[in-house]
């Protein structure tokens, strides 16, 4: 059993854990995922890793409280133990011999961006980070991505942190000012990912996009998290989760994840109203 040590929420939809699982934290690095389950006939779900400790033997996971499972996740506390965690699973990110990356985040995305920005920075590569939210009370992990950044951007939909705008608006005001980058990485939700992948592909500046769609199994044997890459179908927990993204079916795989969308939320509901009644 995973126990975890250290709960903490980010914003009112997003929540902090760290969790008790040495033999994970061993061999973790940025871009790869765990899949978890929070009891004996719980949902598998697949959380990249968001930060490792080797010393202490802790995985950090930083989620969205968007379906059941994430919901039934958020009422574990401190001290409370996981059925199953399992990983580290997917390629981790390719991090060296590079000399200056932009990394752009999107919303619960920058959690999956800023083990790579750290990285990036520990080996001594310049990095330039850009994050994007809604608005000012979702905004997460700005201290931590301005000491691993070179230079740090902060943009919101409506200007209520940093400046207004989106991502892409401040990628292009880089390079309009002769910014250059030998990698561009991009994590956030896919319709995000696909207008920097655009921008991106117009300058010839090669764009690694993290794609996080239904994993089961994590194995590649359910077929649950299958992509379009170049023409070919691949499958993002064994052979990714990061892809050129130049060549990603973005429409596709937008269209894909869509598929439960109705069924989640009312799963979603559900849970809510029988914590509800537990409160009562």
């Amino acid at each position: 059993m995973f126990e975890i040590l250290r709960k903490k929420a980010l914003n009112p939809t997003v929540t902090l854990m760290d969790i008790y699982a040495p033999d994970i934290a061993k061999k973790a690095e940025p871009g790869q995922f765990v899949i978890l389950r929070t009891c004996n006939f719980g949902e598998r779900i697949p959380l990249t890793i968001a930060d490792f400790d080797r010393v202490a033997g802790t995985v950090t996971i930083i989620f969205q409280i968007v379906g059941a499972t994430t919901e039934k996740l958020n009422h574990l506390n401190e001290n409370d133990r996981l059925q199953d965690f399992v990983g580290p699973l997917g390629k981790a990110t390719h991090t060296e011999g590079l000399k200056k990356v932009a990394v752009v985040g999107g919303g619960v995305g920058c959690a999956i961006a800023y083990p790579v920005a750290k990285k990036l920075h520990s080996l001594g590569c310049e990095v330039v980070s850009i994050t994007g939210f809604r608005n000012s009370e979702l905004v997460i992990l700005e201290d931590e991505f301005r000491k691993v950044s070179s230079k740090y951007i902060l943009m919101t939909d409506d200007g209520s942190a940093g400046s207004k705008g989106l991502v892409t608006n401040a990628l292009q005001e880089l390079i309009d000012a002769g910014e250059t980058f030998d990698e561009v990485i991009t994590i956030g939700p896919l319709v995000m990912m696909k207008f920097v992948c655009e921008l991106t592909k117009k300058y010839n500046i090669k764009t690694v996009a993290s794609m996080n769609p239904i994993m089961i199994d994590g194995t590649g044997m359910c077929g649950g998290c299958r992509l379009s890459v170049g023409g070919k179908t691949v499958f993002a927990c064994v052979d990714g989760p990061e892809f050129d993204g130049h060549l990603i079916d973005f429409d596709e795989a937008i269209e894909r994840s869509n598929a439960f969308a109705d069924f989640e939320r009312k799963c979603h509901s559900e849970v809510c109203n029988l914590y509800k009644k537990e409160v009562k």
